[in-house]
Parts: C-alpha cells; structure tokens; sequence
C-alpha cells in the first residue's frame, strides 16, 4: 500500500496592521495634547499686569529665567545665537510679534538689553507678557 501525501495548500502570513495603527494614533493623541504645555514648561516668575495680548499667528516667544539663561520656543539657546534663530523662524517677516517672558525677579536692564537685541534685528512688536493680577 503507498500512501501518497495530501497536498497542503500554501498560507500566506499576514501582518495586522490594527494595533500599530491604534498605537500610531494614540501616540498622536499624547503628542497634540502635551506640545502645548511644552511652552510652559521653563519655570519663569511672571510680573503681574492687567493687559493681555492675543497672537493670531504662530508665537515667538522668548523667555528668560531667573539665572538669566535664554529660551527660544521652550528651547535653550545662547544669546549670541538668538537673532539668528529668529530671523530664520520669520522667515522674512517682520511683522510677526515676538513676545518676551522675563522673571519677575531680573534686574530691568537685562531685560531691556533682551528687549533692544531683538529690535536690533528688525523686529516691529515685542511684548512683554505678564500674569494676572490675584486678588490676595
């Protein structure tokens, strides 16, 4: 008796796409829900104030802490550098507001040298941003 082996049909493997597609998404989630929050990450001692300013466009902000280092967008940066990289961020533009986040506790000068450095490179509106005022 021969006994003759039954052909098997070939499978071909798949990949599910499914979950690197859920974990792609959730990722996107996390990223979209923690990127504004990166702006405010810099520990930065507002002065108090009554005004508010409101951007339309996409924020230029520069921040300085109370040891007096330099933040450009939440990222570090040297002052000699800084007008470089504000220049390439508007991109020819000159109208774009760039606004200034200064601790509270930094002696005027510094800040108004801060201030001057980015008039000097063609900036038309610099603002200075403050907290509000608490009833205390």
């Amino acid at each position: 008796m021969i006994y003759r082996k039954k052909p098997r049909k070939f499978v071909m493997p798949e990949i599910t796409l499914i979950p690197l597609i859920d974990t792609a998404l959730t990722l996107l989630v996390i990223f979209m829900l923690t990127a504004p929050m990166v702006q405010h990450g810099i520990k930065v001692d507002l002065p108090q104030g009554n005004s508010k300013e409101v951007g339309q466009q996409q924020e230029l902000v520069v921040s300085m802490n109370k040891d007096g280092k330099i933040y450009f967008n939440s990222y570090p940066i040297e002052k000699e550098n800084l007008t470089t990289a504000i220049k390439k961020s508007m991109a020819g533009r000159t109208d774009l507001p760039v606004y200034v986040r200064a601790d509270e506790s930094l002696s005027y000068g510094k800040v108004i040298e801060l201030v001057d450095e980015l008039k000097q490179t063609g900036i038309q509106y610099v603002a200075m941003s403050t907290r509000a005022f608490t009833n205390s």
